[in-house]
């Protein structure tokens, strides 16, 4: 009697047993992740909030350098434009292309070529041509500052010769009184190139032995 009661209730206690065996599995597979913790959540907050400032910060850091370098760039070209004007020759272009690109290398070329090109219009002008002759006839003319009319300056320049050699700077800065040195002897330079040699100074120039 009693083995009978317990093959009766053989098959009752395997379904039990698979029915939970069933609904473990079903709980393992059915993909649910498990819950992070607020402090875990918080975390990761922080860290994707360091890594967008991070990110901020090089976009700025690099915009800043990006207008450095387009500002040196105007200000080689601005110097170059300055010294081939005091030597009364045409400016070089300028297209502003590095300004409007977004290559970095192609902007420090283009800041490299400017600074050579500054460097190289600062270099040719400090030596005019015939820079000697103009100091030796210097000496026997008056001060680079000298104001008095009809003759002004350092090379002694009257106002039409002013006018024709260095039209601009009498338009610009007024006589040649008001002229650098430099500037001076530079539209002395365009004269002699112009076929005049040094005949504008005749007594001087003798003196200099130049004719």
């Amino acid at each position: 009697m009693r083995s009978r009661r317990s093959r009766l209730l053989l098959p009752v206690v395997i379904v039990g047993l698979a029915a939970a065996l069933g609904s473990t599995a079903g709980a393992s597979v059915s993909g649910e992740k498990p819950r992070k913790s607020s402090a875990s959540a918080k975390h990761d907050k922080k860290a994707e909030a360091r890594a967008k400032a991070a990110i901020r910060r090089a976009a700025f850091v690099r915009m800043r350098e990006d207008r450095l370098i387009a500002r040196r760039i105007v200000n080689h070209r601005d110097s170059t434009w300055r010294w081939q004007d005091v030597m009364q020759t045409p400016r070089t272009p300028y297209a502003g292309t590095a300004r409007a690109s977004k290559s970095r290398p192609y902007r420090l070329w283009v800041l490299k070529v400017w600074k050579q090109r500054a460097k190289a219009a600062w270099r040719q002008a400090q030596r005019p041509p015939h820079y000697d002759e103009w100091l030796c006839i210097h000496r026997y003319e008056g001060s680079w500052a000298d104001p008095n009319a009809p003759y002004y300056g350092g090379l002694q320049m009257d106002l039409s010769f002013q006018r024709t050699y260095g039209g601009r700077l009498l338009e610009t800065k007024g006589t040649a009184d008001n002229w650098s040195p430099l500037e001076q002897m530079w539209v002395a330079e365009r004269a002699h190139a112009s076929g005049r040699g040094f005949y504008p100074w005749p007594n001087t120039a003798r003196f200099c032995n130049l004719i």
